[in-house]
Parts: C-alpha cells; sequence; structure tokens
C-alpha cells in the first residue's frame, strides 16, 4: 500500500522572495485521514531528475482552514528550489498524511510562549491560530526573530492576530539586520528572553514553551529557560536542521535477519550490523514511511518488537520513549542477530 496519496494544489501565495504558502485541496474521502494537530508536519516526495526526493514541512493552517505549508528556498536545497519554480496551481503533488508531536498538550485553556526563528513559524503559527480561536482565556507571547521585515514569513497575518486579539497574543520582533520601531535589534539571546519572561510579561505564568528553528538557537533558549526554572516537561522543540555529528557506534561485522512489519505486511532480509536499518529496507524496495533521513523529524519511527538496535543520533525521542522500545530507524544499527522492526504499533 503507497502511503503517499495524491492531491491537488489549490493555491500558491507568496509570502517572501523565497518562501511560498502551498495550499492544498484535500479530497472529500480522504478528508478524516488528513485531519491534523496543530504543529504536525507533511511529508512530500516528488520525482526530481530521476530520483524520489521526500521532504518534511510543518502545517501553518489552524484546523479549520485549508491545510497549508509554507516552503522557503535554502541555498542547494533539492525539494524546496523545485517546488517553487515548478509547482503551480492545480498540479498534483504526492503527499503522505500528518504526523508529528510538537503540539499542544491538551486542549483546556492555558498561556503559551513560542521562540522561533525564520521559518520557525509555520508549525508555531499553526499552534498560536488554534489557541486564539479555541481558548478565549489564553494568552500566547511570541518571540520572533528574523533578517528584516521583508524576509519575515507571516509578517501581515501576524500584524492582523495582533489587531483582532490585543488582549491575548503579543510579539516580541527581532531583527538582525535592520533597525525598526517597536523591535529589538540582533538574535534571540539570553537578554531578550529574559525581558519577556522577567520583566515585560513577567506577570503572565506560561505552561509550555515552544521552540523552533535551528539546534543552536533550541539549545541556547532551552539552557536560558531552565535558568528561570522552567521545567523540561513544558518546553517542546522542533528542529529544522542539526549540526550534531552522529555518534560512532563500535564496528560489527555481523549480520542480522532483519523482520519489518508495515501496513500488517511483514517482509525479511539479511543486512549489516555496520548499516542503518532504513537504509537497508530501501535497497530492498520496500515502502516505509521516512522523510529527512538525518534524524531530526519522526517519519521513520517504528517499535523494535524483537531484538535490539542503537542509534546513531537521536535528538527528539524521550527517554521512556526509547526505553519503550521506540527509534528513528534512519540512524539505527542492529545490535542483535535477529530484530523485528514494527512501523505499525507506534
Amino acid at each position: 500500500m503507497s502511503l503517499f496519496h495524491t492531491i491537488p494544489i489549490k493555491a500558491i501565495n507568496q509570502q517572501t522572495d523565497k518562501a511560498i504558502k502551498i495550499t492544498f485541496d484535500i479530497p472529500d474521502n480522504l478528508k478524516s485521514e488528513f485531519q491534523y494537530k496543530p504543529g504536525q508536519y507533511l511529508t512530500l516526495s516528488a520525482n526530481i531528475d530521476n530520483e524520489d526526493i521526500r521532504r518534511s514541512y510543518s502545517i501553518c493552517s489552524a484546523p479549520n482552514e485549508d491545510l497549508s505549508i509554507v516552503v522557503k528556498a535554502i541555498p542547494d536545497g533539492v525539494f524546496s528550489n523545485y517546488a517553487i519554480k515548478n509547482l503551480n496551481v492545480g498540479d498534483n503533488i504526492q503527499v503522505m498524511p500528518p504526523e508529528g508531536h510538537f503540539t499542544l498538550s491538551s486542549d483546556a485553556s492555558a498561556n503559551y510562549c513560542a521562540f522561533v526563528a525564520g521559518s520557525g513559524i509555520t508549525p508555531v503559527m499553526s499552534i498560536l491560530k488554534s489557541v486564539l480561536q479555541t481558548q478565549n482565556d489564553s494568552k500566547f507571547l511570541l518571540v520572533y526573530g528574523n533578517k528584516s521585515p521583508q524576509e519575515t514569513i507571516f509578517f501581515n497575518e501576524i500584524l492582523d492576530l495582533k489587531k483582532d486579539y490585543p488582549e491575548q497574543f503579543f510579539v516580541e520582533n527581532i531583527y538582525s539586520q535592520t533597525r525598526e520601531d517597536d523591535a529589538h535589534f540582533g538574535r534571540i539571546e539570553k537578554p531578550t528572553i529574559n525581558y519577556a519572561l522577567k520583566n515585560k510579561y513577567s506577570g503572565i505564568d506560561f505552561s509550555e514553551y515552544f521552540l523552533c528553528d535551528s539546534e543552536p538557537m533550541i539549545e541556547h533558549v532551552q539552557e536560558v529557560l531552565k535558568e528561570n526554572g522552567i521545567k523540561d516537561q513544558q518546553i517542546k522543540y522542533e528542529l529544522f536542521y542539526s549540526e550534531k555529528e552522529a555518534e560512532t557506534i563500535a564496528h560489527s561485522e555481523g549480520k542480522t535477519k532483519l523482520k519489518i512489519i508495515v501496513d500488517d505486511e511483514e517482509y525479511e532480509l539479511v543486512m549489516n550490523q555496520d548499516d542503518v536499518i532504513l537504509d537497508a529496507i530501501l535497497e530492498q524496495d520496500i515502502d516505509v514511511p521516512y522523510s529527512c533521513q538525518g534524524g531530526i523529524c519522526s517519519s521513520c519511527l517504528a517499535k523494535i518488537k524483537t531484538g535490539k538496535a542503537q542509534m546513531r543520533k537521536n535528538q527528539i525521542l524521550t527517554d521512556d520513549e526509547v526505553a519503550q522500545g521506540l527509534v528513528l530507524t534512519c540512524q539505527a544499527q542492529p545490535q542483535t542477530p535477529e530484530v523485528v522492526v514494527d512501523y505499525d504499533d507506534i
């Protein structure tokens, strides 16, 4: 069974010189499958230069809006540059149903704070719009870093939300290349974080914090939040890219008999223990879910039912999830002669 569905593009809107918003026209028979929680993402697939290229993009729409994502062109970005230059309204594209755990902990009213930079706004935009529309007593603070207003994704929409929800929604813009009225100059750093939490918005008790951008920014904000007494379970983050090197796992010349369970079907193969599970599966043309192959999304998440596997890199799964046997198969090397990996039991 294919993991992807053919979805037509309903609209394409320019957000900045380098970013477009793509809105999908979900057919009636797929609407239940494409229901999502604010903060989740979609995996898209396209054949580019005779190669199947997959990329994940965060959903930026609220659940009562047409399903949308933002694609921002990055240097040497194969999929992003293809999408911006080649996709048009009416085109069909392969899309996997929503995934991801960067979501609200509950639907109960609470106060939220988000630290994001650049395209990291996309999942937070979905979350904050949902909060403002459904939680009348909640407050939401957005600390948003960009180079300039012209390069700020959702600049006008955020202004409109501030006007529509003046008692609930607060924004601290930070620009690194231009000085603007009512905005900070620089980057998201300790003084600005402390100004927001200890000074300007000290009267708001935030229960949940959302961080989204690169690994260095997220690690820095996490450190400052913890200095302010914020607990780990209050902080959620979404990595858009990682510079962390994979750990070296002890060399093994052994073989593993691998059983794969996906979509209620079973496959078996023999793989080298020096290889990662996902690579071995894809070499056999077995259709399993995956996207980034870099350990920063959770598309390839599966459970080890029998045997053991060790991940080269893990910046997503909690200790409890790892203890339950969950692995990112794009990072997992088998450690035992037999391993059963189940993509259905997650």
